[in-house]
This record gives structure tokens, sequence and C-alpha cells, in this order.
């Protein structure tokens, strides 16, 4: 649950997405068209019934990643994919190796006898051990590495260096296929989000590095939408929002070089659940005869507002039996309102509710309460530089009273208020702890979808282009354009 204080800020960290939304002529119709890495799952009993894929859950198209995007996709990066659980894994493979060697010894220096089954027993628990959870990180790459276009795979292993070219390829066509009715396109980026996949073109473009190249090789792509936009006179008759799923990760590392992404004055970074610097992300408009150019907006928004705002823009109605926690964002975006609304926000690290804020409806005070904040390592950093990604729970530092700050005069959360320095501090936290009760009534509990068993690799849901295990397969042309 992510909030945009500002609706035009600079781009920085995670993973931008930009919705071009043609509105003009009958919106009974609307072909949506999602592409870049789903994340969401794809399958549940068996390999092809993909019903957790983009096609069954209103999009009319999809082409990008089904999975996640990992430095394991290419072959040249060490591996990200739980690194550390991984050294365990080798670590136990070894040990569980050595019992059948060490049984050896005493045989054969007729120490004592050990029978030959039982060295074998060992010798065979020890390789089922590996091939156990090697079948799934060993082959990484091929296994979740994958191009898709609707149901068909394209590429299993992709290829890193062509896939941001293939999908700014196929917006454009999609653009062009609809640009005589409405539409929805969801373009979500494969960059500034690490591993830092840049054209030639863009390599030592930017004077910051990697990520300064990924950044403005992301800023051409936005270009050539635009471009498409304006050149099919598009442009007055859509809505064009572009955004960033979380800040960006300060833990990645290239080589002894910031990887991730900068933050600015905002403290924390990605996988944490309250500190500004993860869950402050840009929020930038484009609506040229409907929205006023220029114009910054400094009110608490949401990632959440995506869906009632589409919907009120499309002529649609959200669904009236279910608590709709987004907002439209139409009438503050227009100049109708000057507040957003959105009184309280509560931020989620995992399952767990670690942060809320309360945006006073008189006035344009912010409060913002943590219960649980991340242990940053070393200890006075300002990330979990030692274990990589922050945790949700377990190795973390919970709060009894609260800590509390007024973000709309501190935003750096570098001034904790206590009883003694605010006369309001006990208001607030009563205030916000009554809100966080209400919310939890409207909550329904669900299955946990990262559950041991929901998580270890499957061999029957396993996505295959070809025969299985012997997977592989690139059916994009090997020519593109110059143009991309």
């Amino acid at each position: 649950m992510q909030d945009v204080e500002k609706e035009v800020v600079a781009a920085h960290g995670g993973t931008p997405s930009a919705f071009p939304r043609a509105v003009t002529g009958d919106t009974k119709k609307i072909p949506p068209w999602q592409g870049r890495k789903w994340h969401q799952g794809l399958s549940c009993a068996s390999r092809n019934d993909h019903c957790f894929h983009p096609l069954n859950h209103g999009f009319d198209y999809f082409y990008g990643l089904p999975f996640g995007l990992f430095s394991d996709c290419q072959p040249s990066k060490t591996p990200e994919l739980h690194r550390w659980l991984r050294i365990k894994l080798w670590i136990s493979t070894a040990v569980l190796g050595l019992v059948p060697l060490l049984l050896l010894i005493p045989k054969f220096a007729r120490w004592f006898p050990v029978p030959w089954k039982v060295i074998l027993v060992f010798a065979l628990l020890a390789f089922l051990f590996f091939v156990s959870w090697y079948s799934s990180y060993g082959f990484t790459r091929r296994w979740n590495c994958i191009l898709m276009r609707n149901h068909e795979i394209i590429q299993q292993p992709m290829k890193e260096e062509r896939v941001a070219s293939l999908m700014l390829k196929e917006a454009l066509a999609f653009i062009d296929r609809y640009k005589r009715e409405p539409f929805l396109l969801f373009v979500s980026f494969l960059h500034v989000h690490t591993p830092l996949i840049t054209k030639k073109k863009f390599v030592g473009h930017s004077k910051y590095g990697s990520y300064g190249d990924n950044v403005e090789e992301m800023d051409w792509m936005v270009g050539k939408i635009l471009d498409a936009l304006d050149r099919e006179l598009l442009a007055n008759h859509t809505l064009v929002y572009f955004t960033s799923d979380h800040g960006g990760r300060l833990e990645a590392q290239d080589g002894g070089t910031q990887a991730g992404g900068w933050n600015g004055i905002y403290k924390g970074g990605k996988g944490m659940g309250g500190w500004e610097g993860g869950i402050r992300v840009p929020g930038i408009f484009r609506w040229p005869t409907v929205l006023e150019a220029g114009k910054v907006i400094d009110e608490p928004t949401s990632l959440m507002d995506i869906y009632p705002t589409l919907s009120y823009i499309g002529g649609g109605i959200p669904p009236q039996d279910r608590v709709i926690d987004g907002r439209n964002l139409m009438p503050l975006l227009e100049g109708r309102v000057s507040h957003s609304d959105h009184e309280f926000l509560f931020h989620y690290c995992g399952v767990y509710l670690h942060t809320a804020r309360w945006h006073q409806k008189d006035c344009a005070t912010v409060w913002k309460v943590h219960y649980v904040t991340p242990k940053f390592s070393p200890e006075g950093a300002g990330a979990c530089y030692g274990s990589g990604m922050c945790s949700c729970t377990g190795d973390v530092t919970y709060h009894d009273p609260p800590l509390l700050f007024d973000i709309s005069r501190d935003p750096s959360e570098s001034q904790p208020l206590n009883p003694d320095n605010e006369v309001l501090f006990d208001s607030v936290v009563k205030k916000i702890e009554a809100a966080i009760k209400e919310h939890r009534r409207t909550l329904t509990p669900v299955p946990q979808q990262l559950s041991v068993f929901n998580t270890i690799w499957k061999p029957w849901l396993q996505p295959c282009c070809g025969t299985f295990p012997f997977c592989g397969c690139d059916k994009e042309d090997d020519i593109l354009s110059t143009a991309w």
C-alpha cells in the first residue's frame, strides 16, 4: 500500500509504469493490455490452466514476464533469488555428502564394519536433498526467466538485452491497432529495477553510472510512447499516469556502486513497510485538455486510487459488495477539491501493519505513526545491507508507544515527537489507533500466498516451451528494426 505525497515529483527507484488511457468515443468495450512482469502467479492445478494469468483478470492482451526479474536471469550476474538460503543449502548438501565419505574411513581402515547399505542410503539421501532444491534454484534462468505473449511462451529463457525493445515495439503496435477506439495500455518497464538491463546505445550515456543509463533509456522509451500518442492526435483525449511501485532499493549493489536508486531526503527504501523512502513514489499525470500543466498537488494519495480513477474515466462503476480502499483522483487533479479523500492510509510490510498516517481534514498536517520499524544493518546505516533486504517480522523493532512524526513539516522523519515536545501526542495516537481498529474490521482473512507449500517448486506447474524438462525456445524475429 504505497502513497504518493506529490502528484508531480522527480522519478526515483522502484519500477515505473505508464498508463496511457484513451477515453474518446464509446467506452463500453475498452481493450486493456498489460506488459512486463505480472508477478501474480500463473497456474493453479496444471501447467496450462493459467488461472492467475492476466487474461483471466480483465486484460485482453498480455506481453511480458509472468514472473519476477532477478539477476538470476543474467548468466554473468551473481544470483540474488534467496541468495543466503542457497548458501545454507549448499553448506547442508556438503555436510550430508561428507557423511558417506566419512563412513568409508572406518570401513577401509577396518576399525569397525560399516555395511555398504548404510553408506549407500546416506549417499542417496544427500543426492535427493541436493536434487530437491537444485532442480529449482539451479535452473532459475531457464524455468522462470521467460517471455510470454498471451498464453504462449515466446522466449525461454528470455534474451535480456532484447526484452525492452520487444516490449516497446508491442506497446507502439497496440496504440496503432486501437487508436480509433478507447483503450487501456498498462506498460510496466523493466527499468530502474535491478538487474539494470540497458541497451548498448545507452551504456555510458549518463554521468551517473549504470543506474543513470537505465533511467535515460526509460526516459527515451516513455518519449516514444508519448510521441505515438501525439502523432496519432490522441494526446488531448488520453490520460497518461507515470508512477512507481516503491522507492529505490538501497541495498542493491553492483561492483560496489549503488544499483538500486536513491531516495533523497527520505529515510529507508524498498521492502520497508513504513519509511517514506520505500513508499513515497512518483505520480506524474498528463492530459492536456483536462489537467493544468505544471501543477503540483501536495496531498496524500495511494496507488490503490488507480482503479477507481480509471473506472470513473471509463464510465464504469466499482463493485458495491466490498470495501474499495482507493479513491477517484479526478476531482483532486482537476482542482474541483483541494484535499485528498484519504484521511487515513495504512502501510503494510507483507501481512504486517507497520505504519499509519492521518491527514487532518481541517488542516494540512499529516501525522504518521510507526508501530514497527526494520533494524538497519550495520548499526547506524540507512538500510539492511547485512541481509540484503529488511525483514517484515522477527528482526524488527516494535514501538510502544509508537514513533510519531509530523511529516508535513518533517518529511525526512528525523525528529520523532513525544508527549514532552508535542502536546497533541496522545490524542493523535488514539485517533489513529481507532482508525486502525475500524480498518481491520473491513479485512477478510485469506490463505497465505507465500506459505512454504506455495513457494516450493512444483514440476507439474512449470511453464515450458517444448518437452518438459527440456524447455527452451525463441519465437521472436532475430532482427529488430533499428528504430528500437
